[in-house]
Order: structure tokens, then C-alpha cells, then sequence
């Protein structure tokens, strides 16, 4: 299986772990209880394999009736190279591709990990009041009034680290549940006064690092915001590998997809 299926289907498994599946044809409709938009969404149902363009009508319908019965907004994350022209077919049935966006992946032995300055220091979240730490971080980082990512003891489930800076939490980074020993590390965040120190790179080498230690990853990936996170990436080892390319229907939260 190359790069790009394997992180299809690893989203595929560990989505399915919290939430309903609505499976139509090549689409699969993951539906979350919690009603934030964000947490349901569309996966490809067969991430590697060709999909039959007649079956996209019905199963894009089918996936709205679903959402919309309960209130949810349809949007969808594929990997390009997975499952090639499907979000070309769903542009055909009304949707909005939003962002092509590169997929970089790296695995234990390409990570670079950079040195720690004198004053700063990296802790993994071990409590529930840690987390509360890094969901301030996260908060203020991202202009949010509130993060509420929940503690997960086992490292395999998720996790994060916090980059402390003479004892003040400046940034964060956290990894999702394993799944087929592949994890996304996301959520990566700076507080506004200790930006352009490096502390995002920090963050992100040192969740990567954790949850192939603690979490049990053998491979991890993350998709850049904008050119310069790229090339702070980059520098760790990350390399694109793939293509990830974001869909909405519109009049939606279109906007929160760019």
C-alpha cells in the first residue's frame, strides 16, 4: 500500500472508532454525536481503490439526506493520490473544492529533532491539568475562547506536548489516536509573545517523536497552514508525500476549510 492510502485508510479506521458510519458507494460518512461542525465530515469509504463514477450521484445525496437529518454540514478530506478524481466527481454533484493542500510525512528515522535552548523545556501532558495547560496554549495561540481537547493517559489514543519557556507554556502540539501505526500531529500552536523563537518547530518535532515512542507510530503526517510552516516542517524531516485536498458544500463553513 503506498503513502497515500495508507493514511486514507488509517483516518478511515481511527474515525471509526467515535463516530457513525454512513458508507455509500465510495464515500463514507463519518458522523460524530457532538454537533461541532467540524467533527463529522466525508472519507473515502476504499482508499487505493477505483471508484464507479455512476455511483457518485446517489452517494453524495445519500450523504447529505444523512447530515442533514442530523443537522450536520457536509465536507469532506481525501487523499489525492489515494482515490484519484473523486473530488473532481464531487465538484460535478455541487461541491466546492476548497484547498489542494501537500501531505508531509515522516517516519522515526528521518525526524531531526532540534536542541533545546537553555530555559526551555518539553513536557508531555501526563494529567488532565496539563491538558488544561495546553488548551490554554492552544486557545490563545489560535484566538479561540476555549480549547477543550480532553486528556488521554494512553499515548496510543492521542496526546500532546507543551514547550515551556523559563517556565512559562508557550507552545503546543499534539498527535491524534494511533491507527495502523499512523498518526496526524496537529493543534500546533505559539502564544502570540514568544513567536519567531523556533518553538513551533520545537513542538512539532517533539509530539512527533513522542508519539512514535509512546504511541507506537511508525509513520506521522501533518499538512502545512501556509508556505512558511512548510519550510519549518521541512526542516524536521517532513517531506510531502501526498495530497490533501479539502471539499465542502456551499453555504457552509467554506471559509474554516482554507
Amino acid at each position: 500500500m503506498d503513502i497515500g492510502a495508507r493514511i486514507a485508510a488509517a483516518q478511515l479506521t481511527g474515525s471509526a472508532r467515535s463516530k457513525r458510519q454512513v458508507i455509500a458507494g465510495p464515500l463514507a460518512g463519518m458522523l460524530h454525536d457532538d454537533d461541532a461542525w467540524y467533527l463529522s465530515g466525508v472519507l473515502a469509504a476504499d482508499p487505493g481503490q477505483p471508484f464507479d463514477p455512476d455511483e457518485i450521484q446517489w452517494a453524495i445525496e445519500t450523504i447529505r439526506q444523512a447530515f442533514a437529518a442530523e443537522g450536520r454540514w457536509v465536507h469532506a478530506e481525501f487523499v489525492d493520490e489515494a482515490n484519484p478524481g473523486l473530488a473532481e466527481a464531487l465538484e460535478a454533484q455541487g461541491m466546492t473544492i476548497v484547498s489542494h493542500l501537500p501531505l508531509l510525512v515522516v517516519e522515526p528515522g528521518e525526524l531531526i529533532v532540534p536542541s533545546l535552548s537553555a530555559g526551555t523545556t518539553v513536557h508531555v501532558v501526563s494529567s488532565p491539568e496539563e491538558q488544561a495547560v495546553a488548551n490554554a496554549v492552544a486557545a490563545e495561540a489560535y484566538e479561540m475562547d476555549s480549547a477543550d481537547f480532553a486528556y488521554k493517559p494512553d499515548a496510543a489514543d492521542g496526546g500532546a506536548v507543551i514547550v515551556y519557556v523559563d517556565d512559562v507554556p508557550a507552545a503546543t502540539a499534539a498527535w491524534t489516536a494511533v491507527a495502523d501505526e499512523v498518526s496526524e500531529v496537529a493543534g500546533v500552536g505559539t502564544i502570540h509573545s514568544h513567536r519567531r523563537r523556533g518553538l513551533g518547530a520545537i513542538a512539532t518535532a517533539y509530539a512527533t517523536q513522542k508519539v512514535f515512542e509512546l504511541g507506537g507510530a511508525t509513520l506521522a503526517w501533518l499538512t502545512p497552514g501556509d508556505d512558511g510552516a512548510d519550510r519549518v516542517y521541512r526542516r524536521l524531516g517532513y517531506a510531502p508525500r501526498a495530497t490533501a485536498v479539502h471539499l465542502g458544500d456551499p453555504g457552509g463553513h467554506l471559509s474554516d476549510l482554507r
